[in-house]
């Protein structure tokens, strides 16, 4: 029949083969050599090197190496005559299709535990995000769901692709979706690593924790060109958003790192101290645990002297902290942002616990707006994974001022209180000098359903200082003789150990045996939920 031709099909598939490897070149590529040297010439990683980086060697596979973009609008379809599946056919120009669509996608290993990541590239189109670029991500937070790991995003993107137009904000918007869908089941971590503006800074905003790149890295909604325009406002991209404005001033960011290479160290070391899911325990316990080589009764002299018996002397709780958990070491979150309070992980008898405490050092460890926000957050997100809360009280009250009244301070107050009365992992608490007013009741305190709460001997619980309460009580006369009498009934923790609100009064260098021993038993903790049914709860944001 001369209608029929003749196919070889060992041809057929080698001519496939040979199309597939030249395939699986181009996604490896990239942007190509020009586009990774202006990459690297930034002080930047690849999408790849990052992932290598991120990763234990050898341990990443990708997914969807080959998917590729279907747009036909503004030259993105190439020359193969406007069907969108041209790019099944060797004819044309397919050099706008580069396979991978701008997206590194797959699972690793991090210190032996499987995580999923997603790696954008910038040498990709700018790393813009399409509708397939957008499948990418959600697909491999779809399966770190199903398979209950950790997932990963480094954002490196120009923000959408505009000739795409609405596909690309619909495809922001499912990634937007998996976030929600994600939150308190696997932990979600974000490290911005080059852009990240418009809508595209909202799914990082709705991850667990952000990390940013000093000097390369910076999110918001506008950029410098729109605050031109709209506010008349000369603003360069590092002042409108970089490292240090979101690391110190606006609370956005939780740490952030001088290079690519620290920023994946970092996010690797996070990611050992935290949970593979929200439900990820062995016998009731949240891994990961390493093996105990700090022991637990081990005393700590050291803290006799590390407060001040003077309550106006700053000291820093950190080292406090320090001399408490296991070999000293804690990873602290937002360092740079509100100072008066500390958030961190760290271990006890080699098992992962979240530290809060106040630090006299600033604002002499009142909680204010910001300290209050910073707390709340990392309380939630112990509570959502099971990781116990060892808090370190030493708290003078809120922070008064018409600024802080005007801002809010009640709302963001409450975010705390709620998220601690919230929380029903096992908390110890420990009160290592003041403890005044609301302040008082905030911070883990046995009326929040606390488990284990102590106090040292200096310590003092009352509604406010001595002399403040003398002067009030008596208007101002004999405030000298009344506020020492003040002082010797309240400048102490008896009471509070009479009625029950501290279980037991402590010395310091007893606490770290106590609060592991309290922990151990703590282990297998059992709540009976909520008094009374509801849909969720409605915690003042």
């Amino acid at each position: 029949d001369p209608d029929t031709v003749a196919v070889d099909p060992s041809a057929m598939k080698a001519s496939f083969r040979a199309r597939l490897s030249r395939e699986r070149e181009r996604s490896l590529a990239g942007g190509g050599p020009a586009r990774v040297a202006r990459q690297h010439a930034r002080g930047s990683l690849t999408a790849r090197e990052r992932l290598d980086a991120l990763f234990d060697p050898g341990t990443f596979r990708e997914s969807d190496a080959l998917k590729a973009h279907r747009c036909q609008e503004f030259g993105m379809g190439g020359g193969g005559g406007g069907n969108e599946d041209d790019d099944d056919d060797d004819d044309g120009d397919n050099s706008n299709r580069i396979p991978g669509d701008g997206v590194v996608t797959g699972r690793g290993e991090v210190n032996g535990r499987t995580v999923y990541a997603f790696s954008q590239d910038f040498t990709v189109f700018g790393g813009s995000l399409s509708e397939t670029h957008a499948q990418k991500i959600t697909k491999v937070m779809d399966m770190a769901l199903r398979a209950g790991c950790p997932v990963v995003g480094l954002n490196d993107s120009g923000g959408a692709r505009i000739q795409e137009g609405v596909d690309s904000l619909a495809g922001y918007c499912d990634i937007f979706q998996a976030n929600v869908d994600a939150s308190g089941v696997v932990p979600q971590l974000s490290l911005v690593m080059g852009p990240c503006a418009g809508g595209a800074v909202y799914s990082p905003a709705m991850t667990d924790f952000i990390f940013m790149v000093d000097r390369t890295s910076y999110m918001f909604v506008t950029g410098p060109e729109v605050v031109k325009t709209v506010t008349n406002e000369d603003v360069t991209k590092e002042d409108l958003g970089g490292s240090a404005v979101h690391t110190a001033r606006s609370g956005v960011a939780h740490g952030s790192f001088p290079n690519d290479l620290e920023a994946l160290r970092g996010m690797r070391r996070l990611l050992d101290y935290l949970p593979s899911n929200n439900d990820d325990r062995d016998d009731g316990l949240p891994p990961p645990a390493l093996p105990v080589t700090d022991p637990p009764d081990r005393p700590v002299p050291s803290l006799r002297n590390l407060v001040p018996d003077d309550p106006n002397t700053p000291y820093d709780m950190k080292h406090v902290m320090r001399e408490v958990v296991d070999h000293g070491e804690f990873f602290e979150i937002q360092p740079d942002a509100s100072r008066n309070i500390v958030t961190a992980f760290a271990r006890m008898e080699g098992r992962t616990v979240g530290i809060v405490g106040n630090n006299p050092s600033t604002l002499a460890g009142c909680l204010d707006i910001g300290a209050s926000t910073k707390a709340a957050r990392f309380v939630r997100f112990c509570d959502a994974f099971r990781i116990p809360l060892v808090t370190f009280v030493d708290v003078p009250g809120f922070l008064p001022g018409t600024a802080q009244e005007h801002d809010g301070i009640i709302r963001h107050g409450a975010k705390l209180l709620f998220a601690y009365a919230e929380a029903n992992v096992p908390k110890v608490t420990i009160i290592c000098r003041k403890a005044y007013g609301g302040a008082y009741d905030v911070m883990s305190s046995k009326h929040l359903r606390g488990d284990a709460n102590y106090a040292w001997p200096g310590a003092e619980v009352a509604v406010m200082g001595a002399r403040g309460a003398a002067e009030i009580i008596f208007r101002g006369r004999d405030v000298d003789v009344h506020a020492a009498e003040y002082a010797r009934r309240y400048a102490n923790p008896m009471i509070a150990a009479r009625r029950g609100f501290v279980d037991d009064i402590i010395e310091p260098e007893e606490t770290r045996r106590i609060v592991c021993d309290d922990l151990r038993v703590l282990r297998k903790k059992r709540m009976t939920g909520d008094r009374h049914p509801r849909k969720h709860s409605n915690i003042p944001l």
